[in-house]
C-alpha cells in the first residue's frame, strides 16, 4: 500500500497553516454563546422574549466587516472561515427569496458575506463559508427531510456561485442525524459543490465524539475539534485528505461573559503542534453584535501575529519532516529543516531569572539529512551541531534576558 497523491487544492489549503474561524450571528447580541437559543430553552435561563431570534433581527447592525478581516490579517491568519449560517437559521447572505431570515432584512439591510469576501481579498486572505446543516426552527428538519434538504442545497448553491472563487465550505450538523445509507445525501450536496467549485475544500466537521474520522468519500479534510490533534495514517487511502484542528480562544465560540481565556503560549504551542502533523490550526473567536472584535481577544491574536512575524516562515507551506521523543520536532520547506524547540530557559541572574526550562545538548536521533548553519530565526545566533551515525546534536541556548517566544524556531541548511 501507498499514500494517495494530493490533489493541488488540497496542497495548497495545507500550505495555509493557520486560519481565523468566526462565529457571528443574531446571538452576538445576547452574547451567551452560539447555542443559548436551545440550551436556554431547555434549562429556562433563556428568557421567552429571547427564544425567537426573529426578533433580534430588528437590532441587529453590524458596522463593518473589515475589522474582523483586518485582525485576522495582523495574526498572520491566512484563511477565514465564517459562520454564513449558524444552527439558528439566520443567513448572513442575501438568501434570494429562500427565506427573509437573513442579513438583508435585519436592521443592517447589507449581504455580509459580499463584505467579509470582499475585505478578504482586499487583504489576501482566502474566504471559507461555514455553513450548518442542522437547524433549529426550520420546520422541515423534523417534518419534511428531503424537502428541508433540498433548501439546503439551494442556500449552498447561492454560496457558491454568488461571490466569485471560495476556499471552502465548512459544514457542520450531519452529527444531528445518523441512519443507515446516505441519510444527509451528502453525494447531490457536494456533487453540486464541485459543478460550481471544482477547487473548493469540502469539509464536514465530524464533532467531539468523531476526531479525525474519514467520511464521505469527497471530503477533503478531516476535522479535529477542540485540541486534539493526532497525525493521520493515510497508508492505503483512496484519496489524500488534509487535517484541520479547530479551537477557541475560550471556552464558547460565539461571543459569550466567557473569561476563560486560553493564553497566548498555549494557542502557539497548539498551533506548532498542529504544523509537526501537517495539519491547519483553525483558531475561533466570536465578534461583538457591532462587528468588533473584543478587546482580549484582539490581544491574543495580536500576540500570536508577533510570533509569526518572526516564525511564519517555519509555519506556511513548510512539512513535517522529523518528530522524535518529546514535543520538539523539524520541519521542511525546500532546501532548509526548521527546528521547533519547547521549554527553553531564559538567562539572567539567578536573583532575578525564574530557571524553568532547559538548555545545552539535545539529540535529534535518526535525522535524515545533515544541516549547516544552524541559527535562531529570532536573533541569528548559530548554535554548534553535530552528525554521526545519523544522529544530529545540536546546541540549543535558552532565551537571552528580555525574550520569551514560548515556542522557538531555528534554521538550518541541507548539505
Amino acid at each position: 500500500m501507498s499514500i494517495p497523491i494530493a490533489k493541488k487544492y488540497i496542497k495548497d489549503f495545507e500550505k495555509l497553516g493557520f486560519g481565523m474561524f468566526v462565529h457571528f450571528g443574531l446571538y452576538s447580541l445576547i452574547r451567551r454563546g452560539e447555542w443559548i437559543a436551545k440550551l436556554g430553552e431547555r434549562d429556562g435561563s433563556l428568557p421567552v422574549e429571547e427564544r425567537d431570534y426573529k426578533s433580534l433581527m430588528k437590532a441587529f447592525n453590524p458596522q463593518s466587516m473589515k475589522e474582523i478581516v483586518k485582525t485576522a490579517k495582523f495574526a498572520g491568519a491566512k484563511y477565514i472561515t465564517l459562520t454564513t449560517r449558524h444552527h439558528d437559521g439566520f443567513s448572513l447572505y442575501d438568501t434570494c427569496g429562500l427565506n427573509e431570515y437573513d442579513a438583508p432584512h435585519a436592521l443592517c439591510g447589507r449581504d455580509l458575506v459580499r463584505e467579509f469576501v470582499d475585505a478578504c481579498r482586499e487583504e489576501d486572505i482566502v474566504p471559507f463559508f461555514y455553513h450548518t446543516t442542522l437547524e433549529f426552527w426550520h420546520p422541515d428538519f423534523e417534518n419534511n427531510f428531503d424537502r428541508y434538504l433540498e433548501y439546503l442545497r439551494e442556500s449552498v448553491k447561492l454560496l457558491c456561485t454568488n461571490y466569485g472563487k471560495i476556499g471552502g465550505l465548512w459544514f457542520d450538523g450531519n452529527w444531528s442525524k445518523q441512519g443507515e445509507g446516505d441519510v444527509w445525501q451528502e453525494d447531490k450536496l457536494y456533487g453540486m459543490i464541485r459543478k460550481y467549485q471544482p477547487d473548493a475544500m469540502i469539509i464536514n466537521n465530524t464533532g467531539l465524539s468523531e476526531l479525525g474520522k474519514v467520511g464521505h468519500p469527497e471530503l477533503d479534510s478531516v476535522t479535529f475539534e477542540r485540541g486534539r490533534i493526532a497525525p493521520l495514517d493515510r497508508e492505503g487511502m483512496e484519496k489524500y485528505v488534509a487535517a484541520e484542528m479547530c479551537d477557541s480562544v475560550n471556552m464558547h465560540w460565539g461571543v459569550a461573559e466567557d473569561i476563560n481565556f486560553k493564553s497566548p503560549k498555549e494557542l502557539i504551542e497548539m498551533l506548532c503542534d498542529c504544523r509537526r502533523v501537517g495539519a491547519n490550526f483553525l483558531l475561533n473567536v466570536g465578534p461583538n453584535a457591532d462587528g468588533t472584535v473584543p478587546e482580549y481577544p484582539t490581544a491574543i491574536f495580536n500576540a500570536i501575529g508577533h510570533w509569526l512575524n518572526i516564525f511564519g516562515e517555519a509555519v506556511y507551506e513548510a512539512e513535517p519532516f522529523w518528530w522524535g521523543e518529546g514535543r520538539n520536532f523539524a520541519v521542511k520547506k525546500g532546501n532548509n529543516v526548521y527546528f521547533f524547540c519547547y521549554d527553553l530557559c531564559r538567562k539572567g541572574s539567578e536573583d532575578v531569572v525564574y530557571f524553568g526550562g532547559k538548555e545545552g545538548e539535545y539529540l535529534f536521533a535518526d535525522f535524515p539529512v545533515e544541516v549547516k548553519n544552524v541559527r535562531w530565526m529570532d536573533n541569528g545566533e548559530r548554535l554548534a551541531c553535530s552528525y554521526e551515525n545519523g544522529d544530529l546534536c545540536i546546541e540549543l541556548t535558552g532565551y537571552p534576558y528580555g525574550v520569551d517566544y514560548c515556542v522557538r524556531v531555528a534554521k538550518a541548511e541541507i548539505k
